[in-house]
């Protein structure tokens, strides 16, 4: 069994500038980190290699500057078998379309996959969306806000989906691509032994030229059908109050207080 994780790594910072003329964040000399929502989708894939057997296999794909090797490192320290990383500056500023054209582009050179797991949503974008868009791309069955896995067969995956009003059971055969919750699992840790053991693992590295499309107008900034019209960081707002008199007194200040900017109902 061929499994897929996609991996991202985002800000690790809020304090992160934007750039004005394309609405996009700012990356470089920023710290960075994989995405939260990504380890869940790593713990689940390895979760389910061991079921799978022996013969299983994880890679992680990624999409980024040459700096995102460090995410694609710290997945080998998990247990990752494999790790691809789609990098060219004609990727950049690329819209949730383009970044799942682009990565699904990446699927078809690399794979084929059993089973491809993303996380969520990424925390620097939060749109959740990349991963059904992917599935569309690639022309197979995908399930979302999977909260639990709950059977792996040759041919197919049980899982528990979270719907808003409702969970629903659902048997989705191979190959498909699914996105699951914060919840589903707890990741592992990294392992100083695996970090000592493929500290030198070959990663694979894909350009433009590599893919099967390689029109730059179908990438990045260029081929991006949407774009952000403003983005800018949330003003801060920080208020200090002191109350003061009896506790009784403080009390009552802290009502009127709450009441007028109507925390209170």
């Amino acid at each position: 069994m061929k499994i897929l994780v996609c991996i991202k790594q985002v800000p690790g910072t809020t304090q992160v500038e934007i750039d004005e003329t394309t609405g996009t964040l700012k990356r470089d000399g920023v710290p960075a980190k994989m995405n939260p929502f990504d380890l869940y989708a790593l713990e689940t894939a390895l979760r389910i290699k061991v079921e799978a057997g022996p013969d299983a296999e994880v890679t992680v794909l990624t999409m980024g500057p040459p700096q995102c090797e460090r995410v694609v490192r710290e997945a080998f320290m998990m247990g990752v078998d494999r790790g691809v990383i789609l990098s060219d500056r004609a990727f950049g500023g690329a819209d949730v379309l383009m970044t799942s054209f682009t990565l699904a582009q990446g699927v078809k050179k690399t794979g084929p996959y059993d089973l491809i797991v993303c996380g969520k949503q990424t925390t620097d974008g939060d749109t959740a969306q990349v991963g059904a868009e992917m599935a569309e791309w690639l022309g197979i069955p995908h399930v979302v806000n999977v909260k639990s896995v709950d059977a792996v067969a040759n041919d197919s995956i049980s899982v528990t989906v979270d719907l808003p009003d409702c969970t629903l059971a659902e048997r989705i055969p191979y190959p498909c691509l699914m996105t699951v919750e914060k919840g589903i699992f707890e990741p592992r840790l990294p392992s100083y032994r695996l970090m000592k053991a493929t500290s030198d693992r070959e990663i694979s590295w894909l350009s433009l030229k590599d893919l099967d499309d390689t029109d730059p107008k179908h990438y990045g900034l260029n081929g991006s059908p949407t774009q952000v019209k403003r983005i800018f960081p949330p003003e801060a707002h920080v208020e200090h109050v002191h109350l003061e008199g009896s506790d009784t007194e403080k009390a009552a200040q802290l009502a009127d207080l709450l009441d007028g900017r109507k925390f209170l109902q």
